[in-house]
């Protein structure tokens, strides 16, 4: 088991030994107090706006007769869905009463149509910011890419292709072989119903209300899927729009994944991290540069501070780092999360692996 995962013996990594530093903690808490409340206008505007220009997009590629034009249309149809997918992270962590309705609307509206409901995110990302838990085997969203041997970064990127066909045979078939077989609906739900990266983690059954959340959730991503599967069979959808629409979530998945690459150094060995060691394993892409709004969006350019202010709203992060920007020395450990691009970051983590032949 740890050797599939965890390359070195957990605490050997120096850099990760780092003690927190208390005048930025103490600066994140006191400077952000009042941007903690979700503003629910901005979540159901931007998350409308999104899903609209995907949709749009994606029936301009299926209905275009020129190349050309259906290439432009199923760009803009991945950026739009890209982004109103990302609103499944938000999820995660806001009050769902502070935002009435936002949970029911995005997985109606995003989540079922392409197959990532809720579900698989929630109850599972709080692991991923549990203090105990970051970069340690308990953490679905861990894997220590920096450490590891140089092909896992373009397998780890070139599998992402492979997942809206293994969300329909998750949705169209297995889930629902599942229910009739009762030893393999334990199998499927400690391990193909996350949107995890660790491949030793296993979820725990759901109980209580994200049990309730977990069924219906699974009914309707079930009935969508084996609904498009079986128009797809009787001619209904031409099997060109079906893989329009297979290659247009495709490449949502996989662009999700080059983000998912830099959003942390991954350089954790499996030791319990300080909070300022989680962070400084973190990525922050703030501005000026402009493309991290669209590779990284609804706050997720900010990746770091929202490892150190989870509760804060995708929409508020810029003016949380405004702030501890314009408040925090230059030595503060705060500046050192802070990186420009995509390519530099994906260069950094490409050379650690380099070390590891």
């Amino acid at each position: 088991m740890t050797s599939l995962h965890w390359p070195i013996t957990p605490g050997q990594n120096p850099r990760m030994k780092i003690p927190d530093d208390m005048a930025m903690l103490r600066a994140a808490s006191e400077l952000t107090r009042d941007l903690v409340t979700p503003k629910p206008l901005i979540y159901w505007s931007d998350c409308l706006l999104s899903a609209l220009i995907g949709y749009a997009g994606l029936a301009g590629a299926i209905l275009a007769v020129e190349p050309m034009i259906a290439v432009l249309a199923g760009v803009v149809a991945v950026l739009g869905l890209y982004r109103a997918g990302l609103f499944i992270h938000e999820l995660s962590h806001i009050k769902h009463s502070a935002v009435p309705g936002f949970r029911l609307g995005w997985n109606l509206l995003v989540g079922i149509p392409l197959l990532i409901p809720s579900f698989l995110y929630e109850g599972l990302h709080s692991l991923h910011h549990a203090r105990t838990r970051y970069g340690t085997e308990e953490d679905p969203e861990y894997l220590p890419l920096a450490l590891m041997k140089p092909w896992t970064v373009p397998v780890f990127l070139l599998v992402s292709f492979l997942a809206p066909v293994a969300l329909f045979f998750r949705f169209g078939l297995l889930g629902p072989i599942s229910f009739v077989i009762l030893p393999l609906r334990r199998f499927v739900e400690e391990r193909y119903s996350g949107l995890i990266i660790n491949p030793i983690f296993r979820r725990r059954k759901p109980e209580g209300e994200l049990r309730r959340i977990w069924m219906w959730q699974e009914a309707g991503a079930t009935l969508w899927a084996v609904s498009v599967l079986a128009l797809v069979w009787a001619g209904v959808i031409p099997l060109r729009a079906f893989l329009i629409y297979i290659a247009v979530t495709g490449a949502t998945l996989f662009l999700n994944q080059v983000r998912t690459l830099v959003a942390h150094l991954w350089e954790n060995d499996g030791a319990v991290l300080t909070v300022t060691a989680q962070f400084l394993d973190s990525v922050n892409v703030p501005p000026p540069g402009l493309l991290p709004a669209l590779w990284a969006p609804v706050g997720l350019r900010y990746h770091a501070i929202h490892h150190l202010l989870p509760g804060v709203p995708y929409h508020a992060l810029g003016e949380a780092h405004r702030r501890l920007s314009a408040t925090l020395p230059t030595e503060s450990h705060y500046h050192e999360a802070n990186y420009r691009s995509l390519p530099g970051l994906v260069w950094q983590i490409m050379q650690s692996t380099l070390k590891r032949r």
